[in-house]
């Protein structure tokens, strides 16, 4: 698929699911209860071991039926990396000027964190897709919404801390997505291989971003 039709499977659906854990050996299973649930982008983070193994999994298993994406990417080299072992979408904690343009140069989608009103812009006027508003659990969904009165034209993904209480408030405030990783793909569940807990808990959230939307 194009750019721009991954850009509109992650603003269609809402969800982007933030996929982190010690191990990487049940993150395919994750994502593939994840797509069962509804959910169809998927960020696989950096964080955990042999990240570009993980991705690699995950793409050969769920190809297209998901959308790939690697998070937590503070470099180029990451981004390059990342993009070559099968990611459609890369996020970062950080606004930072390489990434996206390594992402431009490859025609992939990418998310850039940021905070303030000055790293929001930055980030946007630099090439970002989606801006990420990290961290948003500090700061909730009134902070979004006063992000989003000078700056209307910039999609917004808060991220960080989102429940199934307050993720229709978010959307509410303006998010144009939802970052959403231990609410979603807990810990617990992981541990235990839950994995009819996880296809549950994306259910929830999908539902949430639709019945939001229709009003």
């Amino acid at each position: 698929m194009s750019k721009h039709e991954n850009l509109a499977r992650i603003l269609n659906t809402g969800v982007v699911a933030i996929l982190r854990a010690p191990s990487g050996e049940m993150l395919a299973d994750a994502a593939e209860a994840l797509h069962r649930g509804g959910v169809e982008a998927i960020e696989v983070t950096f964080t955990v071991p042999n990240a570009p193994r993980i991705l690699e999994q995950v793409a050969d298993r769920l190809g297209d039926r998901i959308l790939l994406g690697a998070g937590t990417v503070l470099d180029a080299q990451t981004a390059r990396i990342a993009i070559l072992a099968g990611a459609e979408f890369i996020v970062g904690p950080t606004v930072s000027t390489p990434v996206i343009e390594t992402c431009r140069r490859y025609d992939k989608l990418v998310c850039p964190g940021a905070f303030t009103p000055t790293e929001v812009l930055t980030a946007w006027e630099a090439g970002a897709d989606v801006v990420k508003i990290f961290p948003s659990d500090c700061v909730g969904a009134g902070y979004l919404k006063a992000l989003r009165g000078p700056l209307p034209q910039i999609r917004m993904m808060p991220t960080g801390g989102i429940t199934l209480d307050t993720a229709a408030d978010f959307l509410r405030a303006g998010a144009c997505a939802l970052g959403i990783g231990g609410a979603l793909v807990e810990a617990k569940a992981l541990a235990s291989r839950d994995f009819g807990r996880i296809e549950s808990l994306a259910r929830q959230f999908i539902e949430i971003v639709r019945s939001v939307r229709s009003k």
